[in-house]
């Protein structure tokens, strides 16, 4: 039902939902929210939906905007814009996890707590507090409940997965389920505290004595599953420009900083901090870049870094063929594609009138976000799939330049990026490390020849046992079929209301019973349900939008 009262009702029929509804409900006109209609665009209404069926779907939410090939980039906006911040819950609650967790009082770990939050979230609530020596640290506490909560969400969100995969074959395509089991998997990493604390160690240990960027200590012996205890930064939000001015700070100089530690991150480390929004980076008193929340990481493997190289030296050269070839090769391209061929030809022609442009323009003209939207418009209509490690790449690196760019709007984020880029390009034409992928290559393709005649032995075992099965899926089948069952329950319906009005026509005929109004009564009620089936009738055909 909250679905339909933000104005889904028709995604609630097509999903098969409306048999949870119950039937005092779904006699309840569709049409009374209207009005939020009128306020609110779809995707406005989207977001308000996900924010009000709580923690696990504000997640979803985050991870959808990171996906603008799945859904439309205006749905990808607004959803970006969802926020988990809410009310903080007691801290007798939060002394409690804590005890709990460490195994002994509090106040045997800290010398202080504050019990007043700097900050709520879905998953968890933060608090000032300080060591016995001394040092300032924050602790992340996990909400009560809050893996059962999660854990109820997802099978939820299974089911509904499932049911967009058999009654919509238009959504099918995006692969519901993966992605539902794609978010099991993220938001599981989160609700485990101890993974983010091996994150900001990694992390910290790649930026050691490192100019531009600082990531807080780590504290093991304080931190579980359910409890985080962090050195404590203090230092002035990224998007607080008045604050930053005010203290002197030079604008393009943390642009600069915040930018090479990212592209450090993801073009020479391969591990970096993927959710970059402006509560989560801040300007130290010396200048450098400090980084808090660790539970959304992302990583590169050596062979995208090759990729990575490929498309740079591809676009420095106006080679479009081979700039496609590495999409393909990197995986954009899914294998279900018929013809490969014709898809590369056809992409060829749509880069090179997409990028030609901007080889006359100069990097502060050009404009990232108008880029991304482009490209995304290019892969949805081809059905093209980024591949699942590369969605926080880019979604990093494109919410990075917009953040930037807020703070100095002359920032140069292609200037930035060429020496990490020329370093990556290097590496790829490293011979060492050419003839290490290479020999790998020709250790992968020997597995695969040794394996072939076990795997054939396997198949051919299968084959006689009559293990081997063909399934076929006919891709409009499921629509049809519930096209058929909605027109045969309307047809039913329709008979048994021309019945209950031939009954009643032949009471009020036959005059006998109680009256009103001069007529049998019992023959008034008749006409008075056929009337109300009628008119429900019509509301679903009207809603259909098939007259």
């Amino acid at each position: 039902m909250v679905a339909s009262r933000h104005g889904f009702g028709r995604l609630v029929e097509q999903l098969g939902l409306d048999r949870f509804i119950s039937f005092t409900r779904r006699l309840a006109p569709f049409r009374r929210y209207v009005p939020l209609e009128r306020r609110y665009s779809a995707p406005e209404r989207m977001r308000i939906l996900f924010e009000e069926l709580g923690p696990s779907f504000i997640k979803l939410g985050q991870l959808l905007a990171c996906r603008p090939d799945l859904i439309p980039l205006e749905y990808a906006r607004e959803l970006s814009k969802l926020t988990d911040s809410v009310s903080p819950f007691p801290f007798s609650e939060v002394r409690k996890i804590i005890e709990q967790e460490l195994g002994g009082p509090a106040s045997a770990f800290f010398a202080e707590i504050d019990p007043h939050p700097m900050a709520a979230a879905s998953i968890a609530q933060i608090h000032r507090a300080r060591l016995f020596d001394g040092r300032d640290v924050i602790i992340k506490v996990q909400r009560p409940n809050i893996e059962k909560i999660i854990r109820r969400d997802i099978s939820i969100l299974e089911v509904i997965a499932e049911l967009a995969e058999t009654y919509a074959p238009d959504l099918a395509v995006y692969n519901p389920s993966g992605i539902v089991e794609e978010f099991g998997k993220t938001i599981n990493r989160e609700l485990d505290f101890v993974v983010e604390a091996a994150n900001a160690a990694r992390l910290r240990k790649n930026f050691r004595d490192s100019a531009v960027l600082y990531v807080p200590e780590v504290f093991p012996s304080l931190t579980t599953r359910r409890v985080l205890v962090l050195e404590r930064l203090e230092g002035i939000r990224i998007d607080d420009i008045e604050q930053i001015d005010k203290a002197g700070f030079d604008r393009s100089e943390i642009t600069r900083k915040g930018a090479a530690a990212y592209f450090q991150m993801v073009f020479q480390d391969g591990f970096f901090h993927a959710d970059p929004h402006p509560g989560n980076i801040f300007v130290l008193k010396d200048g450098r870049i400090g980084l808090v929340d660790f539970g959304i990481m992302g990583r590169v493997s050596e062979e995208n870094m090759e990729y990575f190289a490929q498309i740079f030296v591809s676009l420095a050269r106006r080679d479009f063929a081979g700039l496609v070839q590495a999409y393909v090769d990197i995986g954009w391209v899914p294998e279900e594609t018929a013809d490969v061929e014709q898809l590369q030809k056809e992409l060829v022609e749509e880069v090179a009138e997409l990028l030609d442009p901007y080889y006359s323009m100069t990097a502060g003209q050009v404009d990232f976000g108008s880029y991304v939207e482009s490209v995304t418009r290019i892969m949805r209509r081809h059905r093209l799939k980024l591949p699942k490690n590369l969605y926080l790449v880019d979604k990093t690196l494109l919410t990075l330049e917009g953040l930037l760019r807020r703070i100095y709007p002359d920032f140069d984020y292609v200037e930035v990026a060429r020496p990490y880029v020329e370093r990556l390009i290097r590496r790829r034409r490293d011979v060492i490390r050419s003839l290490r992928s290479a020999g790998k290559g020709v250790e992968d393709a020997v597995g695969a020849i040794l394996a072939m005649p076990r795997q054939a032995r396997i198949g051919l075992r299968k084959f006689l046992r009559g293990d081997v099965q063909v399934k076929l899926r006919h891709e409009e089948i499921g629509r049809f079929i519930r096209d058929i069952d909605k027109s045969s329950n309307r047809l039913s319906f329709s008979i048994i209301t021309a019945a209950i009005i031939v009954a009643s026509s032949i009471v009020i005929h036959s005059g006998q019973g109680e009256r009103l109004f001069g007529m049998p009564v019992l023959g008034l009620v008749g006409y008075v349900i056929a009337a109300l089936f009628g008119v429900w009738i019509l509301i679903g055909i009207l809603r259909s939008g098939q007259l």
